[in-house]
């Protein structure tokens, strides 16, 4: 018996929101900022949790602020999604 596999889906038929166009205009990220976000992301582990051991905390900054630089050199550009508008009570 032949099994035939079915064609790929064509990408023109995936709806636009599971393609993850973004809401707005992407906006470009500050450095400083940058550096914050990848420091928060080497301070903590994938469960949200702090990864042990009191050299983290400085090792994260110095690495993140490293990267950073290195993302400058590779002219590399960050964007960011703009913020949602505020909850309406």
């Amino acid at each position: 018996m032949d099994s035939q596999n079915p064609p790929p889906p064509d990408p023109s038929d995936v709806p636009a929101a599971r393609v993850g166009s973004p809401a707005g205009p992407l906006l470009p990220v500050d450095q400083a900022e940058l550096a914050s976000a990848l420091a928060y992301g080497l301070r903590f582990d994938e469960r949200g949790k702090p990864r042990r051991g009191a050299a983290w905390e400085m090792a994260a900054s110095l690495l993140a602020d490293q990267l950073v630089a290195q993302l400058e050199r590779a002219n590399f550009v960050v964007l960011k999604r703009p913020p949602h508008p505020p909850h309406s009570t």
